[in-house]
């Protein structure tokens, strides 16, 4: 149960609301960091309170946080419409917005103005060497990559660019396990560790199945019960997004070859609008809300 601050003195924000940034202020504010979103839209700052409120009632009922530390966290988490209402000077500022370019180069040298002691990325695929390049301080600079949902997967792959310093990787990790998170550290490199594995297994699965090996149902039971995964990989790419998927695929493809480039099966769902959970059908049924 978290009923007490781990790290107290700790300040810090992350910039954008959606489903990994809440998960990650979540994860900050109920390990006891002081912990600031920035969010410009009302209607998505009203979801995020809802979300943040959900979760924090399922940690209560589920034991992992007592009321007093779930009324903590509603009332201490704070939203900003913008970074530069953050404070100066904060231990980490992590960027979680959309994976375009332009954007997250402007949100990091917005935040970067503010003199964090540690400014991160929670980029799942672009170079973090290549987003460190504008910034005056890349050696204060790394990749922080959680996963979905960040309450419940016990890791954050710590990304350490070319020129990232010994002082900012230790407090990055000195920052996860804070969180009550485990890392694994990684270099620069297309798709880091992570993505490029669960990729490989996704690609291959639907393979399987645009060649008849197996029904998709049979193969996600097969990596369930053979290799202990939670999740079958083609539930999981429906949950992921199948256009999300295919843009990864795409960009790994032109970095590390054609290992990586997309089935024609996933090509053509997308093209068709089948995109997984978030349109209602991909490799699986999720017209109610849920896998049928």
């Amino acid at each position: 149960m978290v009923s007490t601050p781990v790290r107290a003195a700790l300040r810090g924000a992350v910039v954008g609301g959606g489903t990994m940034g809440v998960g990650i202020a979540y994860v900050m504010a109920t390990h006891g960091l002081r912990t600031t979103v920035v969010e410009p839209s009302a209607e998505r700052v009203r979801a995020l309170r809802d979300e943040v409120d959900a979760a924090l009632a399922g940690g209560v009922a589920r034991g992992r946080l007592d009321e007093a530390r779930a009324d903590a966290v509603r009332e201490g988490l704070v939203v900003v419409g913008s970074v530069e209402d953050l404070p100066v000077g904060l231990d980490v500022i992590v960027e979680s917005v959309p994976e375009r370019a332009d954007l997250k180069a402007a949100v990091l040298a917005a935040a970067e103005a503010l003199a964090p002691r540690l400014l991160a990325t929670n980029t799942s695929s672009m170079s973090v060497d290549a987003l460190a390049a504008p910034l005056a301080h890349p050696e204060r600079f790394c990749g922080l990559h959680f996963f979905n949902p960040v309450w419940s997967i016990g890791l954050v792959e710590v990304v350490r660019g070319a020129r990232t310093g010994a002082e900012s990787l230790a407090l990055a990790l000195d920052l996860v396990g804070a969180m009550g998170k485990e890392s694994a550290v990684v270099n620069d490199s297309p798709g880091f560790a992570t993505s490029r594995l669960d990729l490989t297994l996704a690609l291959e699965s639907i393979r399987m199945l645009e060649e008849g090996v197996a029904a998709a149902e049979d193969i996600d039971r097969a990596v369930r019960l053979a290799y202990r995964h939670p999740v079958g990989p083609l539930t999981l790419s429906d949950i992921v997004g199948l256009d999300v998927r295919l843009d990864i695929s795409r960009q790994l493809e032109v970095s590390l070859g054609p290992r990586f480039a997309p089935p024609r099966l996933l090509e053509e769902m997308v093209a068709e609008g089948r995109l997984g959970r978030k349109s209602g059908r991909g490799f699986f049924d999720w017209s109610e809300g849920e896998r049928s």
